[in-house]
């Protein structure tokens, strides 16, 4: 296995030469002004019929009229194992984020900058080509030494998932029997630079947009209308409430606790002397997954129901997004233990179990009860601008992934 190892840690060219051709072809949702993944699909696609020989491919397209091609591809390369009735899927995203104001940018987003002798430097580099490429590479290695698995080795590369994942991974559970029972699942999209935290579970997130009406009218007579941007500046305060009803805590996530955020305003009125008669924000709320959603959809409204008759306003919410939390992975399952372990052996330090606030593609799994790891080595660049990937961290992982194949025992 160590000669193995090290033919993994020698390929840091491939590296490079993947995340450059990678890089070059953004993979933009409709929603974000882009037309999908479809080039960078074929692109790898393409290099992948080349170089894996014993693999099987597929193509699952998700219809989609707002691209050029009127689908976004989900793309799929299948080895034996020596069972074959469970497979170890590794599933990473296509598409990334815009670059958001380029004049953030150092070098150019869509061209790949090798920053020093370790780092890369574009947009989607880490998220998620880095999990991209550390798949692709524990792939190479394991056809270069002919190595067979106990089971079926899937890696599955899903559309959308920076916008809703309707058109990647959910479609993909809906509408196809690609999953089984049995199948445990590897998702390269969340961790710390050690690689020592394996997310297991995710807090309920809800995006809400809250509407206030009032009254518009001029400013020098405040008195004659009802602005609405007052009474939203004190529902902004009287949904600090929020954390004192639902005071919870779950030790697995870090912050331990529910968090409730206002964050977006929308633009009120285009003047300055003029009070707004209605104002439009927004609230991020993560919640613990012991918490009905219900429950909180009441209080919630009471808040609002409170303020407004307070400020003889109407008040009126709706959810941009509501993804109620999933069950959590078993800790103890042997999948997520012989992960542990794979990762303790290579990085000789014990990693941890956790949950986090953000949401993955692994909620549509778990929903169906598969167990998922979402684990990888990252520095957290994520949507920031000169986003950046470590070359090494990009190979130990692939070392994670084979090592976890290769010593499965379900």
């Amino acid at each position: 296995m160590e000669n193995i190892h090290q033919f993994i840690r020698e390929q840091k060219e491939l590296v490079i030469s993947l995340q450059k051709e990678l890089t070059k072809r953004p993979a933009l949702s409709p929603s974000n002004n882009g037309d999908g993944e479809l080039e960078r699909a074929n692109f790898l696609l393409a290099w992948m019929k080349e170089n894996f020989k014993n693999a099987s491919f597929s193509q699952y397209d998700c219809p989609d009229e707002d691209t050029s091609s009127k689908i976004r591809p989900n793309i799929l390369a299948l080895w034996q194992g020596v069972d074959s009735s469970k497979t170890f899927w590794i599933i990473s995203h296509l598409d990334v984020v815009p670059t958001g104001d380029e004049k953030l940018w150092e070098t150019p987003p869509f061209t790949l900058t090798q920053k020093d002798e370790d780092t890369l430097v574009g947009r989607g580099v880490e998220d998620n080509q880095q999990g991209i490429v550390s798949s692709i590479i524990m792939a190479h290695a394991l056809e270069k030494f002919s190595l067979q698995t106990p089971y079926n080795l899937a890696l599955l590369f899903v559309a959308d998932e920076e916008t809703g994942s309707k058109k990647g991974l959910e479609y993909l559970v809906k509408n196809t029997d690609l999953f089984k029972k049995n199948d445990v699942f590897l998702v390269p999209d969340h961790g710390i630079e050690t690689g020592t935290a394996i997310e297991i579970a995710e807090k309920s997130v809800c995006w809400i947009a809250i509407t206030v009406l009032g009254k518009q009218c001029h400013a020098s007579t405040p008195s004659a209308g009802n602005n609405a941007l007052h009474t939203s500046a004190a529902l902004i305060l009287a949904l600090d409430e929020l954390n004192s009803l639902f005071p919870e805590k779950n030790s697995l996530f870090s912050p331990e606790i529910s968090t409730f955020s206002c964050t977006k305003i929308e633009n009120n009125v285009e003047n300055i002397n003029t009070i707004p008669g209605k104002q439009v924000f927004c609230l991020d709320a993560r919640i613990l997954p012991e918490i009905a959603l219900d429950k909180f959809d009441s209080a919630l409204k009471n808040i609002c129901d409170t303020i407004a008759q307070k400020y003889d306003a109407k008040i009126s919410f709706e959810y941009v997004q509501k993804e109620e939390a999933a069950p959590a992975t078993d800790g103890n399952h042997p999948f997520i233990q012989t992960l542990m372990s794979v990762i303790e052996k290579n990085r000789k330090i014990r990693p941890y179990l956790e949950g986090i606030g953000g949401g993955t593609v692994a909620s549509f799994l778990r929903k169906e009860a598969y167990p998922v790891a979402v684990w990888a080595s990252l520095s957290n660049q994520a949507h920031r601008p000169n986003e950046q990937s470590s070359i090494s961290r990009t190979l130990a992982d692939s070392i994670v992934m084979l090592d976890t194949a290769l010593e499965l025992k379900l």
